[in-house]
């Protein structure tokens, strides 16, 4: 037996066993068997599957090359930037607009919840431990505001942005207000959740320092919080404005002028030609802000 032989199987016998683990796996195997056998789901058909994406891949070429006329490069680019001229680029252009409204109305909802919701700050001590304790009604007082107040995001981010668009467009109509409302409600819940677990983990060092200067909380939140809060929650900022952009297209499937819109339309008219186009702007204006996310995130780290 060669050394890494016996060195291979020393490491074998020295794995870590998590019965949990295992047990967790043979359990998931089992629902997917039972699902598998009792959900009613389709395997045959293969043919109809088959002859069905046929169909749509004929249908995906674009308009003027159906039929019998030969595939030309420059016909179907120009076919391409009319659409894009004619209804794309104002279409996608309404969706950034959503988007960017959406998080920057979020953004203020949670920042307003975020100090409130961290359950070191909202205290009667602001992030310091060990002083006396404080009389029982003005700690309750504070515990009560937390509570509250992660209450309120936890609703709002329990509910779903679709969810959200259907109850406002029954209240202010088909315009772009529901998807805003509905995506920065959404987003307002996740942003103030995150924020306060970021305030919780703050290097308590120098809010205690500013506090043994008699610093009110107001000037503890300003000089000692926010300086180490900031990089972390512009990571989150930019992380879900990448959500927001993709949901704001969705969401356009519900009549609101988007993307979605163009998409659901072409569909229902089954023009998949066009629809397929529009789905790839949606794709790549995902690209494009993600590129720009990573580029915000990354400055935020300081690299």
């Amino acid at each position: 037996m060669t050394d890494r032989t016996a060195e291979l199987q020393r490491l074998w016998r020295a794995r870590s066993r998590n019965r949990f683990a295992a047990g967790s796996a043979v359990v998931m195997v089992v629902l997917l068997l039972a699902v598998a056998a009792t959900s009613g789901f389709a395997i045959g058909g293969g043919g109809e599957r088959l002859r069905n994406l046929r169909r749509f891949v004929t249908a995906v070429v674009p308009y003027p090359l159906q039929g019998d006329a030969p595939f030309d490069v420059r016909v179907a680019i120009d076919w391409g930037l009319r659409l894009l001229r004619d209804h794309g680029i104002d279409a996608a252009a309404r969706t950034v607009a959503i988007a960017v409204l959406a998080i920057v109305l979020a953004q203020i909802i949670a920042t307003l919840c975020t100090l409130p919701a961290a359950r070191n700050l909202a205290r009667s001590e602001p992030l310091t431990p060990g002083v006396a304790p404080s009389p029982w009604w003005r700690a309750a007082a504070w515990r009560a505001l937390v509570s509250v107040t992660r209450a309120v995001l936890t609703l709002l981010r329990a509910i779903p942005e679709y969810v959200w668009a259907f109850l406002f467009l029954a209240m202010l109509g088909a315009n772009p207000w529901p998807a805003i409302l509905a995506l920065a409600l959404h987003n307002a819940g996740i942003l103030g959740r995150l924020g306060a677990e970021v305030v919780e983990n703050v290097d308590p060092a120098a809010p205690a320092a500013l506090r043994a200067l008699g610093a009110s909380r107001r000037q503890i939140a300003a000089f000692a919080v926010v300086p180490q809060t900031v990089p972390r929650m512009l990571l989150y900022f930019f992380y879900r404005f990448e959500t927001c952009i993709r949901e704001a297209t969705v969401l356009g499937m519900l009549g609101i002028a988007s993307l979605g819109s163009l998409i659901d339309d072409a569909r229902v008219a089954r023009r998949y030609d066009e629809m397929v186009v529009w789905v790839s702007l949606g794709a790549v204006l995902v690209l494009v802000i993600d590129a720009l996310s990573v580029w915000a995130r990354g400055a935020a780290r300081g690299r």
